[in-house]
């Protein structure tokens, strides 16, 4: 299968042992009231003001560890392309009171896929690790909203070559 796959050139999140999600938040601040159409859809999804606290602060985030914490960390540098290139949406109904007002008319969910560039230890050897995500959009009276990008899995296939 041809899949279009963003790939994450800058990784300012690289390297570290554990993510400063503080930092991620402030970077993710700059995409607030984007709005950005999914290509497969034409969905226009809004970057809502809370998006940047429930993508760094979420449950999910939370059990993160290593290479998918990183990759999750990294999206945010391509977040706008990883919108516009999502896949495969599917509709899924809100079954929790805490949803009842921001997701009143349920949920979307999306694929998309990804690459972070992996270099070996003496930097001459380069790869691409393929990640595959789904974006969590809500839906409520003011259209649709990012609520997280979650599942978070890397590929079992060869990785990518520059």
């Amino acid at each position: 299968m041809n899949r279009r796959i963003v790939r994450i050139k800058e990784c300012p999140f690289a390297g570290k042992q554990n993510i400063n999600w503080n930092e991620v938040e402030a970077f993710l601040k700059k995409y607030i009231g984007k709005e950005i159409l999914i290509d497969s859809t034409k969905d226009k999804i809004l970057i809502p003001k809370g998006f940047p606290d429930e993508y760094t602060g979420s449950a999910y985030t939370k059990k993160l560890r290593g290479a998918v914490a990183k990759a999750k960390a990294n999206a945010t540098t391509e977040l706008e392309a990883l919108v516009k290139q999502a896949e495969n949406r599917r509709y899924v109904e809100n079954k929790e009171d805490k949803h009842e007002k921001d997701a009143s008319k349920g949920w979307y969910r999306y694929d998309t896929f990804f690459s972070i560039p992996v270099r070996g230890e003496d930097e001459k050897e380069y790869r691409e690790n393929i990640y595959r995500a789904t974006l969590v959009v809500r839906i409520n009276n003011r259209g649709c909203e990012l609520y997280d990008v979650v599942n978070i899995k890397k590929e079992a296939s060869k990785p990518l070559e520059p």
